[in-house]
């Protein structure tokens, strides 16, 4: 896991042992040391580049939406941004048409920043992705729509046919309901990507007192996930994309509440490895 943080990075001491970049996590398929697909492009990519030991990287960066929070580390990649690089950038298709590109230069381009995708050096392609299944370098992935709030956002299932990752970090539940619970309602599409998948890496940004405040930008309650990842079958629920002002300490007492039970619970860390 290179980036664990949601809505923007979270520096100094009290955010130093979970981290405090930015959504991101780089996989393996078995067999290979090196990623061949990086989920998201949080200022946690910055960490990938350790990860190839010098070698420039060759593979998909898949985005599940365009939140600065989820693209402001891909001008950033070292190990993308360099001769020799082969990078495949894909975000969800956003239904107007607009080249992939264009779209991101919304954001990454004179006067907010120096240069544009296309200044990326390497070979970089752009490309939607739509609902369905798909291959990226080593993995088959299962793309559904998750509410979310302000664009088109994915959650993804990732499987290299022998460990099935599920990647939810932005899901606003409450969007489709309340839920038996008051968390949420435990709708279809998700349950569709992490039924019995190994790792569930899902939105825990909120604390269910947080809910009726701040639900509406979007996210969902640590609580929730852990519900998703029992009524899924789930192995093991990873909470995710953690809240900028949590600090180590909060998080600590978030796992003590929510560890113990079934499925097993853990806390997303930069640098840590998910071996599913």
């Amino acid at each position: 896991m290179c980036g664990v943080r949601g809505s923007t990075p979270a520096p100094g001491r009290e955010f130093a042992r979970y981290g405090g970049h930015t959504s991101c996590l780089a996989l393996a398929p078995a067999g290979r040391a090196a990623p061949t697909l990086v989920l998201d492009a949080g200022t946690g990519i910055r960490r990938v580049t350790a990860l190839l030991r010098g070698e420039p990287f060759e593979g998909t960066v898949l985005l599940s939406h365009l939140h600065w929070d989820h693209v402001h580390g891909l001008p950033f990649f070292g190990a993308g941004d360099r001769d020799g690089a082969r990078v495949r950038l894909l975000i969800p298709d956003q239904g107007d048409g607009e080249r992939v590109e264009d779209v991101l230069a919304r954001g990454m381009s004179p006067p907010h920043f120096p240069i544009g995708p296309d200044g990326l050096r390497g070979r970089w392609t752009f490309a939607p992705v739509t609902v369905g299944r798909f291959e990226a370098d080593g993995f088959e992935v299962e793309a559904r729509e998750v509410p979310h709030k302000g664009g088109r956002t994915f959650g993804y299932r990732v499987t290299d046919g022998s460990s099935t990752v599920t990647y939810v970090p932005d899901h606003c539940p409450t969007a489709l309901g309340p839920g038996a619970d008051g968390l949420g309602e435990l709708h279809p599409a998700v349950m569709e990507l992490a039924r019995g998948a190994d790792v569930l890496a899902h939105d825990a940004q909120l604390l269910p007192a947080e809910l009726p405040a701040e639900a509406a930008f979007g996210h969902a309650a640590a609580d929730y996930a852990v519900g998703l990842g029992r009524a899924a079958g789930v192995g093991r629920v990873v909470l995710f994309h953690h809240r900028f002002d949590r600090t180590d300490a909060d998080v600590d007492a978030l796992f003590r509440r929510l560890a113990g039970g079934a499925p097993d619970v853990s806390i997303a860390a930069e640098c840590s490895t998910l071996d599913a």
